[in-house]
Order: structure tokens, then C-alpha cells, then sequence
């Protein structure tokens, strides 16, 4: 039996600015983003990747594969806010 992940934020109303966030950051990394719609950034990342992902149904992929595209999106998003809170910590002393 498969469970599925919640993709709710823990802080209510906080979607927009996550989204505006990410979109940003892929931007920066060199991938073309809609803003009206960051999620879809995930396909040109996958393709990037070599990896085959499409709308829809991707249970063809492994676990290895999606790994990637979700590891590239949420590794550069973590590095970009890690970076912005010691800029804040260093301008703080």
C-alpha cells in the first residue's frame, strides 16, 4: 500500500510566496519559468536531467529518476535560503 506525501504548507497562505520563491531561484539556475505557474519548471528540469517525465501518469520512472528532478528543485531552492539567512545573521552583528 503506497502513501501519498501531503503538499500542504505547514504555515497557511504561505503557497504564493513558496511559489515566487522557487520560481526566482530556478530562475537564477538558467531554467525558463512561468511564474503563474513554478511547478511546471519540474518538466524542464527533468528534461535537462534525461529524465522522461510527463503530465500525467509517471509511474514508469524510478524512484532514483524522480529523486533527481526533485532533489535539483529542492537542493537549490534549500542552498538559496540557507545563503539568504547567514546574509541576514551577518548583517545583524
Amino acid at each position: 500500500m503506497s502513501r501519498r506525501r501531503s503538499r500542504r504548507l505547514v504555515v497557511p497562505g504561505a503557497e504564493q510566496g513558496v511559489n515566487a520563491f522557487k520560481a526566482e531561484v530556478m530562475r537564477r539556475e538558467g531554467f525558463s519559468v512561468d511564474p503563474n505557474r513554478p511547478d511546471d519548471v519540474k518538466y524542464e528540469v527533468a528534461e535537462s536531467l534525461g529524465v522522461p517525465l510527463k503530465p500525467g501518469d509517471n509511474s514508469q520512472l524510478t524512484t532514483e529518476q524522480a529523486g533527481n528532478v526533485g532533489g535539483k528543485i529542492g537542493g537549490t531552492m534549500v542552498r538559496e535560503m540557507i545563503r539568504l539567512a547567514q546574509e541576514k545573521l551577518t548583517k545583524q552583528e
